[in-house]
């Protein structure tokens, strides 16, 4: 069964709680601008679960 994402801006937390990675991981992520694409609102980073999305397929088709 496909797990979906939420219908709102993902939190870092978030982020690396759907894909079981440390918090630390998704920042350094946005360092190297290698992870999903993010954006600020104000002072929080979010990220739009379609990015999300996008992101983890291509991923998943790099390593087919």
């Amino acid at each position: 069964m496909k797990r979906s994402l939420p219908d709102r801006y993902l939190t870092p937390v978030d982020l690396a709680d759907l894909l079981g990675v440390p918090v630390e991981t998704v920042y350094q992520w946005r360092r190297k601008q290698t992870g999903p694409r993010g954006f600020r609102v104000g002072r929080h980073l979010r990220f739009d679960p379609e990015d999300v999305r996008v992101w983890v397929e291509s991923q998943m088709e790099r390593a087919a």
